[in-house]
């Protein structure tokens, strides 16, 4: 089955842009700022990256599965798992850590933020590159 990429508005890749970058920074300067020993920010820093990685890695594989191109069973299923792990280790964070339930809100949010953006981002990637290079209009001369 072949699926016509259809190429993604600048206003939806700005956007895209901007919701990943503002997640990252708004969860980083949350943990640049927080007070807590530099191995709990280190535990939520970890957790941001691989939470990232498995959400980036899930949306290729559905894609890639979508459009034919053969994804072993067992590297889908650990996309899933490595998903759900990364959000059960924040929660699991956040319910046993001594923040502010404002602070506990504003990291999931902001860690929401980031794994839907970073799909939406890949998204765009992923059909800018299967599209045609755009073809320079001929020039209409005398």
């Amino acid at each position: 089955m072949q699926t016509q990429a259809q190429r993604p508005t600048g206003a939806f890749i700005g956007a895209s842009w901007a919701a990943l970058l503002s997640g990252v920074m708004a969860y980083l300067a949350g943990l640049w700022n927080a007070d807590m020993p530099l191995n709990e920010k280190g535990y939520y820093f970890t957790i941001l990256m691989y939470g990232l990685f498995a959400a980036v890695s899930l949306q290729k594989c559905v894609r890639d599965r979508l459009e034919g191109t053969p994804v072993t069973g067992i590297y889908y299923s650990l996309c899933w798992v490595s998903l759900a792990l990364s959000l059960t280790l924040l929660g699991v964070g956040l319910w046993n850590a001594q923040l502010a339930l404002s602070e506990k809100g504003f990291y999931a949010m902001s860690f929401a933020l980031s794994l839907f953006a970073a799909v939406a981002v890949q998204k765009n990637v992923r059909d800018l590159s299967l599209l045609p290079a755009p073809q320079p209009e001929p020039e209409q001369g005398a």
